[in-house]
């Protein structure tokens, strides 16, 4: 067996995450979490890593010792770091901003190094000048394999994600769409992210020019990986109702998930609320899958919140929809 073929071996998909049901208010509607906190790098992003490996393997970009090569940070880097370990590889990852082992150590616990390049968009160049191959997350953005595990645990009428890379609504997007699924698509979208306004304007090259404060979603651009015919709602969040909401989710689950999470939870909710007023039914599923110590110092933690002058209050009161009568 040659390495390629060994390595198409170890790329094959993982355990099934498990789907967690969370009771709401309202009759007739089920909401459900897939909890993808549940891989073994703990969020969706390995997903999306193991199919950015298998594509460059079989497409002779990645081949024994090879030195792969990413611009990133966060879960990401983390499953990218997993995956090249398990493949023997030399592992890269540039980050933006200035060094810190809270982001660099999960990435060398795996074998992997961390370079930190300031401004934070220098980190794209940056990594292309390593010698080795770029995964370029964003400009490969790889579907993978949710949909078909999902669609096999569950029928739903919605199912919710953020949006990064994009990968992960085409992904669903297009299942649901060449298997004629009654389901849709919707897209949980954080301040500042341009994927809200791009497709409600339908403008492919719309840009904010500014950051997300939401790990791991928006974009201040649109991204050539985000699909916006294969998604039916984009539904905007503001940063303090993600943060609400991803409380709620550790309430629930006893994980400390990040915003991500709370975000596309949020836009859940809301789905359920015009379901309600329309006397609609039916099954609501949220992706979440963020989960990390980190997070209680981020959004679990009431001075990080009031820093950035985040006012949880009426989105924790609005979040009572999700708690069972007398909960």
């Amino acid at each position: 067996m040659s390495w390629n073929e060994r390595a198409l071996k170890v790329l094959t998909a993982g355990e099934v995450t498990p789907l967690i049901d969370v009771p709401v208010r309202v009759p007739g509607v089920r909401l459900v979490l897939k909890d993808e906190s549940a891989q073994p790098t703990g969020s969706l992003r390995h997903r999306h890593a193991r199919a950015l490996f298998r594509q460059a393997v079989r497409d002779g970009l990645i081949g024994e010792g090879t030195t792969v090569v990413e611009a990133t940070g966060g879960n990401a880097a983390v499953a990218q770091a997993w995956h090249a370990r398990r493949l023997g590889l030399p592992y890269i990852v540039v980050m933006p901003g200035k060094r810190g082992e809270q982001r660099a150590r999960p990435v060398g616990e795996l074998g992997g190094e961390c370079r930190f390049v300031t401004p934070p968009p220098a980190i794209y160049d940056a990594a292309r000048r390593i010698e080795g191959h770029f995964l370029d997350q964003f400009g490969r953005a790889a579907e993978h394999d949710l949909a078909e595990e999902l669609f096999g645990q569950i029928k739903p009428d919605w199912v919710v994600t953020g949006a990064g890379t994009g990968a992960t609504s085409a992904t669903l997007g297009r299942w649901v769409r060449e298997r004629g699924e009654r389901c849709r698509v919707a897209v949980a979208d954080p301040e500042n992210s341009a994927y809200f306004p791009g497709w409600t304007l339908d403008a492919p090259d719309y840009a904010t020019g500014m950051p997300s404060r939401i790990e791991g979603i928006g974009r201040p651009r649109m991204e050539p990986g985000f699909r916006p015919d294969l998604v039916d709602r984009v539904i905007p969040v503001p940063d303090a109702a993600s943060t609400a909401a991803a409380r709620h989710i550790r309430e629930i689950t006893g994980a400390p998930v990040g915003g991500s999470s709370g975000t596309a939870l949020w836009a859940a909710l809301e789905l359920i609320e015009r379901m309600r007023e329309r006397g609609e039914t039916g099954t609501v599923v949220s992706l979440i899958g963020d989960a990390a110590d980190r997070h209680l110092t981020t959004y679990h933690d009431d001075g990080w919140a009031a820093e950035r002058a985040l006012d949880l209050a009426p989105y924790t009161a609005r979040l009572s929809l999700l708690r069972p009568v007398g909960g």
